[in-house]
């Protein structure tokens, strides 16, 4: 069946349910997980929501330092579980496209990942990753609610 899943993270409750799931799938299929995370590339200049002044030192060192915490989550969750388990950190503008070429580089059968839920006029505005990523891939995605 599956041998090799990744797991996407944002470091959100929500996404480590997914991870956890995804952790449990794996041992049960016994299969190995790729943790995953994604940081955009520095920008001069950011306005979007949640917007504040930084240095691209302090930007680089917070974002480091975020990944690296989403990450040890996903590596402490397998280990508890023997399930084996690497992680990638990747820099990408757009967090979907990271998933993809993750998935298909470290040659994943399986994607398991989070959804938001939501709908409406703030899933157009906002868009979905997950969506994205399923409109985009032929990995099979299992989408966790």
């Amino acid at each position: 069946m599956y041998k090799n899943i990744l797991l996407p993270t944002d470091g959100s409750e929500l996404s480590n349910r997914a991870v956890r799931n995804g952790i449990k799938l794996a041992k049960a299929l016994k299969a190995r997980v790729i943790g995953m995370t994604n940081t955009p590339v520095w920008h001069d200049i950011y306005a979007g929501a949640g917007a504040r002044m930084m240095s691209v030192d302090d930007y680089e060192r917070e974002t480091k330092a975020t990944a690296g915490k989403a990450l040890a989550t996903i590596k402490r969750l397998a280990d508890k579980e023997r399930v084996r388990c690497t992680t990638v950190h990747a820099r990408q503008p757009d967090a979907w496209e990271a998933i993809i070429r993750t998935a298909r580089g470290k040659g994943c059968d399986l994607i398991v990942m989070a959804s938001h839920g939501r709908s409406g006029m703030k899933a157009f505005v906002l868009g979905s990753e997950t969506n994205k990523v399923l409109a985009h891939t032929k990995i099979p995605v299992l989408v966790h609610r």
